[in-house]
């Protein structure tokens, strides 16, 4: 039986091991990816854990592997599984020497899983990241004190739409969910799910008053994704969030207004002239955006 308090340290972290659960330390190092580092240290139960495996990795790597319960853990609900390998908390990469501890340490986790503990809890087991937190997204700013969430738009990424319906604050006891769409993928969102709404939210996050965009170095993930994760939290604590299962319906798409169009194409090429777009992001940007007139 292993002892408690024994540490099993790989590349970017170092395993805990407790009788009630894993203490996970991210080290703050540059070679650490930006979400670890961001999020510092998380306390996994072990009732949050489905299983646990060990498998070989890349270049001479062994990866020890706690897979979280789905709807155990608030970030991993926002990431959807969006997440890159490199990036995944519940990952610990070790060199392949070591692969004979690692296996002895899979084998005391396992052993501390309850059999039956499978499907989604009826709450989070693992903490979300703390309020206040705030970010920069392409069109505006995002805030969020636990309470309520603020979105003040920037005049030089903001469709006209959200300049019309002004800068925005929700409260949590109003909303159903989150939806996150990672700034790794080429259009992407946070964008608040409300329970009641008179009309269905736009398809498009860029005309939503209640998402904002991401791209261009706005909103990255180590930013956005714990955001969203504590708004998330909040939600379900709130006993507002979605029953499991049910996903939110948006309306159909609805093609661009022109003006606004052409509004976005100016801005691409004032950051194109800037140099913080290459020509070819320019001329792949330019050409999406056309595509919607």
């Amino acid at each position: 039986m292993s002892r408690m308090g024994d540490v099993l340290a790989g590349f970017h972290a170092a395993w805990e091991f407790e009788s009630d659960s894993v203490l996970i330390r991210f080290e703050r190092g540059i070679r650490t990816p930006k979400l670890l580092q961001a999020l510092g240290e998380r306390r996994i139960p072990h009732e949050a854990i489905a299983a646990v495996t060990l498998t070989p990795g890349k270049r001479g790597t062994v990866v020890l592997h706690a897979v979280p319960r789905p709807g155990a853990d608030p970030l991993m609900e926002a990431a959807a599984g969006q997440l890159k390998d490199g990036c995944d908390p519940y990952r610990l990469v070790l060199p392949a020497e070591r692969e004979t501890l690692a296996e002895y340490y899979a084998d005391e986790l396992r052993a501390q899983l309850s059999e039956g503990d499978c499907g989604p809890p009826d709450r989070y087991l693992v903490a979300a990241p703390e309020t206040p937190l705030q970010f920069k997204a392409y069109d505006g700013k995002a805030s969020f004190d636990g309470k309520s969430v603020a979105f003040r738009w920037f005049w030089t990424g903001a469709s006209s739409a959200k300049w019309k319906a002004g800068d925005q604050s929700f409260l949590v006891t109003d909303l159903s969910g989150v939806e996150w769409r990672s700034p790794e993928v080429f259009e992407g969102h946070l964008r608040l799910l409300r329970r009641e709404t008179p009309v269905a939210q736009p398809a498009q996050a860029d005309q939503d008053p209640a998402a904002v965009v991401f791209g261009l170095g706005y909103g990255p993930v180590h930013e956005s994704l714990p955001f969203a994760a504590s708004v998330l939290a909040a939600v379900r604590s709130s006993g507002a969030a979605l029953t499991p299962g049910t996903v939110p319906v948006n309306a159909p798409v609805a093609r661009r207004d022109p003006a606004d169009i052409a509004e976005r194409i100016r801005h691409l090429g004032e950051l194109h002239q800037s140099g913080l777009l290459t020509d070819e992001e320019f001329t792949m940007k330019k050409a999406e955006l056309l595509a919607e007139l």
